[in-house]
């Protein structure tokens, strides 16, 4: 089972240290679903406190990581191969949520799409479609 225990140890074990420096937290897991918190810090900020388009990408693929996990019941190993996202208005000087769900999950592959929006107005900043290949034990 893949609660908010294991997400939590997840976050602290699978990522590499850049990814820790995002400064996320687990804030809710569901059977398909997962959000993360991105906490505001300037290091993450273009102009005028505005967070840059990186730091969201980020945000939206590690989001993604925890809801493919929540739908596999557990952590597999899974590796990136497409992801767009669409920055639809800034985000600025605001912890992010980014709400990451499982649209198909395969045997091989598993498609998702993240929302991710400020913590003080539920309307999108950005959205982000996504794709991992997937390896299983045993193929």
């Amino acid at each position: 089972m893949f609660d908010r225990a294991a997400a939590d140890e997840l976050l602290k074990t699978a990522f590499a240290p850049w990814v820790q420096d995002l400064d996320l937290s687990v804030e809710r897991i569901d059977a398909d679903a997962a959000v993360l918190r991105m906490r505001f810090s300037d290091r993450l900020c273009r102009d005028n406190g505005v967070v840059c388009g990186q730091a969201l990408m980020s945000l939206a693929d590690t989001a993604m990581v925890f809801a493919i996990s929540a739908a596999s019941k557990g952590y597999i190993p899974m590796t990136t191969v497409d992801q767009t996202s669409h920055f639809l208005r800034p985000a600025i000087r605001s912890d992010l949520l980014a709400e990451a769900r499982v649209l198909r999950l395969g045997r091989t592959m598993a498609f998702g799409s993240v929302s991710i929006a400020t913590s003080n107005d539920p309307r999108p900043v950005a959205l982000t479609q996504t794709a991992y290949a997937l390896t299983r034990e045993g193929r």
